[in-house]
């Protein structure tokens, strides 16, 4: 049997029940190994309840950086009885398994393409703890200490994060590197290592930082001048507001030590999106934090705040749907809901962050936006960018940078100008607006939901509701021009084929890309940050002969929001579909695409100039 051989590039899966507190132990695997310079990607797969489910947390490690899904299991560490064939059908042949040999597994159970490692971890534990709760927290630090053996992780760096966690706490940092100890005196004993796998101190991770995408946009919100935030928990949107609290609660404090910011748990999403579009209408930043079934919840709310023309922001962490759907799952399926949120001609600004310093950037900018437009903005992240922790840079911000309020009138502009609430005084379709209290006796209006003239005055007349939603349209097309613009990555050769992509995606696309290239099959890709599509999408779509969209939803959303906005012919865009819940991975765009391109007896074409 050939074993798989690598150093600084393979993948690590734990198999775990929920509840059993391994979620903190496989953290401290992948910390420790970023510690000692190598860059990982680690993903949470866990379910929706608090205890007794399976639960897994994938690692990947890889050097080069790669931080998409790869696809495939290289060492899998299984301890979960529910779970053992499944499990053990996802290692790579020529890959590992650890297991808790304390019940031995016969030859039936087991595979002869991979090499089996049993530990008696529940023995030894039983041995040394008499606490239940002990003996199941400290197996999963124990299988970190014999994982360090078999793959040269230095215990220095899994000490050391055991000492910041615990700081103050001698006791449990005592105990845990006890048990740390036990597991890596067991293996160095009875275990045949190192394994041909191996992680080896590198300098592959540079000044970049450890973040979830939810904890930076929460940040993102406070650096973007919000001051009001209200919600209803829902995951996997909750650590945004949780994350704003704790940011405001250092950041928003002033000198007397007043809160010069306002955090509201609603009763419900109505209640939520109500707040937020009441503070937005005061001359407040305000946003809220959801997910599919909160965004369905506040839809009549977001058509009055697109039609009166009042500044929203709303950071929408997706998960599977529909209804309650998948609730710890992620996907890219509220595209389209979004996009055109509430009854009658409607279109809201989506943006698409790759990682957690674009949740970070765009939460900020989408701060901006509202205000500028006049209208509610999305920030459409996901659970795989939310809730999981990523390498990216370090997040910036220019001090010297002014928040975009727009275009708001002062008490003086209204003593010498024509103030008209929906008129279009520029030719862009954004009108001007005033703040309550701006003006004692000028200014003042009613924020309408209804049909009115230019000067918001009530009015049913056919040519003034024309006027007001073309108006929109052409700020909508102002937005194009306003929004993040897409990133283009060309082939390293020219080629007649593309593809789409977004949000995140992002990070196996790019390992994609380059796979596909090392095959022979170049494509110019261009990731979407934002919509409305500027005229850039437009064109690219138009200089090649098919382009590949790949996203995370059943039906295709992103496309058909292409076809139906850029009027493309569908023949034109090809589909590349994953939806089961996880995040996609390289290995599943590279077959997929791969597949399409034979399918089609499209040979990688090389234009001649």
């Amino acid at each position: 049997m050939k074993q798989i051989e690598g150093i600084n590039d393979f993948v690590v899966k734990f198999a775990n029940v929920n509840g059993s507190g391994s979620a903190s132990a496989n953290e401290l695997f992948a910390k420790a190994v970023l510690r000692m310079g190598v860059p990982v990607s680690p993903r949470n797969i866990f379910p929706s309840n608090i205890q007794g489910l399976p639960t897994w947390y994938e690692v990947r490690i890889n050097e080069k950086g790669y931080q998409g899904r790869r696809g495939g299991v290289d060492l899998m560490v299984a301890m979960n009885p529910q779970t053992w064939a499944a499990d053990l059908a996802e290692i790579e042949p020529g890959g590992y398994l650890l297991y808790d040999s304390t019940r031995p597994r016969g030859p039936a159970e087991l595979r002869d393409d991979i090499t089996v490692i049993g530990m008696p971890l529940t023995e030894i534990c039983n041995a040394v703890y008499s606490d239940p709760r002990q003996r199941q927290l400290f197996k999963n630090i124990m299988y970190v200490g014999a994982l360090s053996v078999l793959l040269g992780i230095e215990h220095q760096a899994i000490e050391g994060l055991l000492a910041e966690q615990f700081k103050g706490k001698e006791k449990l940092i005592a105990a845990n590197v006890q048990a740390l100890n036990l597991g890596r005196d067991f293996a160095t004993e009875h275990l045949k290592h190192p394994l041909p796998i191996q992680v080896r101190r590198a300098d592959a991770v540079g000044q970049r930082i450890f973040i979830e995408g939810n904890e930076a946009a929460g940040l993102g919100a406070v650096y973007g001048g919000a001051t009001v935030c209200a919600w209803y928990p829902i995951t996997p949107s909750t650590s945004v507001a949780e994350a704003f609290m704790k940011y405001c609660a250092k950041f928003r404090v002033d000198s007397e030590g007043r809160h010069n910011y306002a955090i509201v748990q609603g009763e419900d999403e109505l209640a939520s999106i109500g707040m937020v579009v009441g503070a937005g209408w005061n001359g407040a930043r305000a946003f809220t934090a959801t997910s599919g079934p909160g965004v369905s919840l506040m839809t009549e709310f977001l058509g009055l705040a697109y039609f009166a023309e009042i500044p929203v922001t709303l950071i929408n962490v997706q998960r599977g749907g529909p209804s309650t759907g998948m609730p710890t799952r992620t996907q890219q399926a509220d595209i389209l809901a979004c996009a055109y949120a509430s009854h009658g001609d409607t279109k809201h600004v989506l943006l698409f962050p790759e990682d957690p310093k674009e949740c970070f950037e765009h939460a900020a900018a989408a701060l901006d936006l509202a205000d500028r437009l006049q209208t509610p903005v999305f920030v459409m992240t996901d659970l795989d960018i939310g809730m999981n922790q990523r390498l990216c840079e370090p997040l910036a911000w220019d001090d010297r940078r002014d928040y975009d309020r727009g275009k708001v009138m002062s008490a003086d502009d209204l003593e010498h100008k024509d103030f008209g609430r929906y008129k279009d005084v520029d030719g862009d379709g954004i009108p001007w607006r005033t703040l309550p209290g701006t003006h004692p006796t000028k200014g003042s209006y009613f924020t309408r939901g209804t049909t009115r003239n230019a000067y918001a005055v009530y009015s049913e007349r056919g040519p003034d509701y024309i006027y007001n939603v073309e108006r929109l349209l052409k700020k909508f097309a102002t937005a194009a021009t306003l929004v993040p613009q897409p990133v283009l990555r060309p082939a390293a050769k020219r080629t007649r084929l593309g593809v789409i992509y977004y949000g995140s995606t992002s990070p196996a696309m790019q390992e994609a890309l380059d796979v596909l290239a090392g095959q022979g099959i170049h494509l110019d890709a261009l990731r979407l940050r934002a919509f409305p599509f500027p005229d850039s999408v437009r064109q690219f779509i138009a200089e090649h002969d098919r382009v590949f969209v790949v996203e995370q939803n059943r039906d295709a959303q992103l496309r058909s929001l292409l076809v139906n906005e850029l009027e493309i012919d569908p023949a034109k865009l090809q589909k590349v579909l994953h939806f089961d819940g996880t995040p996609i991975t390289a290995r599943f765009i590279t077959q997929a695409i791969t597949q399409h391109v034979l399918a089609a007896a499209v040979a990688p074409v090389e234009t001649k100039v």
